[in-house]
């Protein structure tokens, strides 16, 4: 039985084989399986933890494909469904900052409560603010997690919001924030991220995660490129420089890390070891093109 349940988007990734600014002058794409919560899955699989995800696909060849590559790496599929739409498609120009992405929003927004039936076991609730953007995804995803809530799961979400994905919405993301910080959830955000929700840069890293703690979150991590990460947690706060690395790849850099973190929280670590682990693993994505495809050792990335 699966110990963490991650909810949202299972898509296509066309990501350019070169680092570029824009799309016009981007030659080439290759296709890889994505999404957030599926890259999560993936990464907490190959370290070692018992991992379910809850996505729809479509009816399609690349539905198939998704769904071989998740259970491949050893993720419970049980909960994924399949539906008449198309299967997502994100096409992502690669920047070594920030890369540029255009979402084709199709299946993976269908679903629904009858997946979300959390089994006894299951200690981590995990979803993105790409998966609640849009509805029903959004309403049943909420649900589950305040039931998963009342039963003692704790809640995690990485809050990826982006205006092009909420129609710039910031109230209904800021909402939705809020109740997942309030049932005190595990809230992971970039610095990027922040300033697209809050409509100002960080300037403060201090400030910017007691924003989010004031919402009743259990712990903020921050995390802030190559500069690192700042966690704020309820009985206090540091900063995880990052360590300098080759870059290859940097789509999935924050899923890989925010497995990482949680893989640690799972067997006991605290909050430091659990950064360490998120950085280390962070490292491994960087320095590989595509998605990790091998196992990984928690006390390797904790040495």
């Amino acid at each position: 039985m699966p110990e963490i349940i991650a909810a949202g988007e299972l898509l296509i990734d066309l990501i350019s084989t070169e680092y570029t600014d824009d799309f016009r002058s981007a030659d080439t794409y290759q296709r890889l399986p994505g999404g957030s919560p599926a890259n999560l899955a993936m990464n907490l699989a190959r370290l070692g933890r018992n991992v379910g995800l809850v996505a729809t696909v479509g009816h399609d060849d690349a539905g198939g494909l998704l769904i071989e590559a998740v259970k491949e790496a050893g993720v419970d599929t049980t909960r994924v469904n399949r539906v008449a739409e198309p299967t997502t498609l994100i096409l992502v120009t690669k920047s070594r900052a920030v890369s540029d992405f255009e979402p084709y929003r199709l299946a993976d927004r269908f679903i629904t409560a009858a997946q979300l039936d959390i089994p006894s076991g299951v200690r981590i609730f995990h979803t993105t603010a790409f998966a609640l953007s849009k509805e029903p995804a959004r309403s049943a995803i909420l649900n589950g997690m305040e039931k998963a809530s009342e039963a003692g799961v704790r809640l995690s979400v990485d809050f990826n919001y982006a205006d092009k994905i909420w129609a710039s919405d910031r109230e209904a993301g800021l909402d939705t924030l809020t109740k997942i910080a309030a049932a005190g959830g595990l809230i992971k955000v970039s610095e990027v991220d922040f300033e697209r929700l809050f409509g100002g840069a960080v300037t403060d890293n201090h400030a910017a995660a007691q924003r989010i703690m004031d919402l009743g979150a259990h712990l903020v991590c921050l995390t802030l490129g190559e500069e690192g990460c700042y966690v704020m947690h309820q009985n206090g706060a540091f900063y995880l420089p990052a360590r300098k690395v080759e870059v290859k790849d940097t789509t999935g850099a924050g899923d890989a890390f925010w497995s990482g973190f949680l893989a640690a929280h799972l067997g006991g670590h605290d909050w430091e070891a659990c950064a360490r682990a998120g950085r280390g693993m962070a490292e491994l994505k960087l320095g590989t093109v595509g998605p990790l495809t091998h196992k990984v050792s928690l006390e390797e990335l904790l040495g």
